[in-house]
């Protein structure tokens, strides 16, 4: 224990956490504190930065409610995060010593958002190990549909029908600087009408976003007879395109909105990144998937990733103490 040494996150380490980001294996946007802070007000955060040999090895993006540690509630994904120069023995070390640096700071439970595959640069599944050695508890899993860009890409007849309507009605697909159009006119009375719910993001917290990361969050609209009629908000990392809103207003035509906008989306702006994820179509924790929401994805030619999530006792660090095989 005395080559390892774990902080809890402070102002003070903003450039040093953000310098880790840029390099780390399994990290995105999404780690950078910028990011995290925009909704600081609604979490207690309680992020750590991992030392071994006085060498910053990883980071946990997290927060804490009452006796559970979170990794972290606003972030769609989270965990440990490395660098390629840890080895798998670092890395399970490195998670035992977590578990005891929460335990011993009346942690009882650990809740962890693996990190979905695609979304790494490199393999790194060294954590999903170390909590098969805690005995962690398998309490969600969602099932992602992503289209594998290194793969020929073929949507079915109904997608193709809805591209033929879509140039009828002369579809213009834009990229635009700002998310006000789509969010105030077609997302927020689109989920107001089906769902009567709003937008996770306000449109003011997605602009605020936008400006700060806009290589990585862009907008594409869809337009008829320049009326804004479909949009899109993507996430992009590295290696994948996140579709992170989708909405269309139609006023009760059928315009193809859709179809013409990922037929561009998929085909032109991000057929160089290797997948296309159109996120979840799950609901209550994984155990029930929405048929037509999947399928629809699926007409795209999107297929399944899993994403875990796991719930570990602080205590079971000492699970983790004698796991290695000594070679003579």
């Amino acid at each position: 224990m005395k080559q390892f040494y774990i902080k809890k996150y402070e102002p003070t380490d903003y450039k040093l956490w953000n310098d880790f980001i840029g390099q780390a294996k399994n990290a995105t946007f999404l780690f950078h504190r910028d990011f995290m802070e925009y909704h600081k007000d609604r979490f207690v955060d309680f992020s750590l930065l991992i030392y071994f040999n006085s060498q910053l090895i990883g980071i946990m993006p997290a927060n804490r409610v009452e006796d559970t540690v979170f990794s972290h509630q606003g972030l769609t994904y989270g965990g440990l995060v490395t660098t390629d120069k840890s080895k798998l023995k670092t890395i399970l070390m490195a998670f035992k010593e977590v578990l005891y640096f929460l335990n011993q700071n009346a942690v009882q439970k650990l809740y962890l958002k693996a990190i979905p595959s695609i979304y790494c640069n490199k393999p790194s599944d060294e954590l999903l190990y170390a909590l098969f050695l805690a005995d962690a508890k398998l309490v969600r899993r969602d099932s992602l549909a992503v289209i594998d860009l290194s793969q020929k890409v073929v949507f079915d007849r109904s997608r193709k029908n809805g591209i033929i309507r879509g140039v009828k009605n002369n579809l213009e697909v834009r990229e635009e600087n700002s998310c006000n159009a789509f969010w105030n006119q077609v997302l927020i009375p689109n989920l107001k009408a089906q769902h009567q719910i709003e937008p996770v993001h306000t449109v003011q917290e997605m602009e605020f976003l936008k400006a700060n990361f806009p290589g990585q969050i862009r907008q594409f609209n869809v337009y008829n007879k320049d009326v804004i009629v479909a949009g899109a908000t993507i996430f992009e990392t590295d290696t994948v395109a996140h579709c992170q809103y989708l909405s269309k207003f139609e006023n009760g035509k059928k315009l193809g909105s859709l179809d013409i906008l990922f037929q561009h989306l998929i085909y032109q702006v991000f057929a160089h990144k290797r997948y296309f994820d159109f996120g979840i179509s799950n609901e209550q924790n994984g155990k029930l998937l929405n048929d037509g929401l999947s399928y629809w994805k699926e007409s795209f030619g999107a297929r399944t990733i899993i994403q875990d999530f796991y719930e570990v006792q602080t205590a079971d660090f000492e699970k983790l103490t004698a796991i290695f095989v000594i070679n003579n």
